[in-house]
């Protein structure tokens, strides 16, 4: 029987817009019941149903007895250790995409500083960005990233505005290219070798990368592809990604997982963090807050 995979395990569960948006309500309105979700995402009964059921077998939430046969779901620890990559998703999708203006702002609420936060190393301290680390991979362990079960391209349900990071995590194939390519992977050629595809899914899934503007081809119009400042900037996504994938799975080695990232700085494994730009202090769960937009009269910050 094969092992599981940490890596491909974490994509197929949250690389997924319904479960984000049910991870973002619950977090956000606190949502426990069946029909709050079905209320908020529009989700079709046997899809949410779906997608709750595997969230429990996952660990992130636990299924009460609420009253009479009805039940609740409620965040795990392991569910609340997700709260930093819906920030990572959401910082992106603000800075990166048309709606980002119309999103809620994030709030420190210790100094009242708004806006995304960066990501840090809980190791030195140091902000982190793409440029600061090193990642190894093993091409073998890789293999077992996009070999085995794989989620339909249709996204049921779910908030609309994770569609456009759906194109850099919504299957194994893409989440795992722009992973390799976040590790400095360019060529054609490495792509295939390090994932074993074949040249047409390659091919159509680099293609889907480069009109989403997470990658570009070689200005030569060789096979080669960069990231964009618009992919790179997943580099978050990906680090808490990876990060809660070692916290899931904490019986397999980080580097048996495939992809590791490693801080240049500290030379170890990174373990990711928030900090505030505005006071520089790391965030914690319990310090964040999300503003709505300014109306008349004005607007209260929700707690996630």
């Amino acid at each position: 029987m094969q092992s599981i995979n940490p890596v491909a395990a974490t994509f197929d569960l949250l690389g997924d817009r319904l479960t984000l948006t049910v991870l973002r309500y619950a977090f956000t309105d606190h949502a426990q019941r069946f029909t709050q979700w079905a209320d908020r995402t529009g989700a079709p009964p046997a899809v949410l149903t779906a997608r709750l059921a595997a969230l429990v077998e996952a660990g992130v939430l636990e299924r009460a007895p609420r009253t009479g046969e009805r039940f609740e779901y409620r965040l795990t620890a392991l569910g609340v250790a997700t709260w930093e990559i819906l920030v990572g998703v959401w910082s992106w999708q603000r800075e990166w995409t048309a709606h980002g203006v119309l999103l809620p702002e994030f709030l420190h609420t210790d100094c009242g500083h708004r806006g995304p936060p960066v990501v840090m190393c809980r190791g030195c301290g140091r902000t982190v960005t793409a440029f600061d680390t090193e990642v190894e991979l093993d091409r073998d362990a890789l293999w077992h990233i996009t070999s085995g079960r794989r989620r339909s391209a249709g996204q049921a349900g779910g908030d609309a505005g994770f569609g456009e990071i759906m194109e850099a995590l919504g299957d194994r194939w893409s989440a795992s290219i722009t992973g390799l390519a976040l590790a400095g992977v360019r060529r054609f050629s490495d792509f295939r070798a390090a994932l074993n595809m074949s040249p047409t899914t390659l091919t159509e899934r680099l293609n889907r990368l480069v009109a989403a503007g997470i990658l570009r081809r070689a200005e030569d119009g060789g096979r080669e592809y960069r990231l964009t400042p618009r992919g790179r900037a997943l580099f978050g996504v990906f680090a808490f990604l990876l990060a809660w994938s070692r916290r899931a799975y904490p019986e397999v080695e980080a580097a048996a997982a495939g992809l590791l990232i490693r801080h240049k700085e500290c030379g170890v494994a990174l373990e990711p963090g928030l900090r505030c730009r505005g006071c520089e202090c790391e965030i914690g769960r319990t310090d964040v807050g999300f503003e709505s937009l300014p109306a008349a009269g004005g607007a209260d910050p929700v707690e996630p």
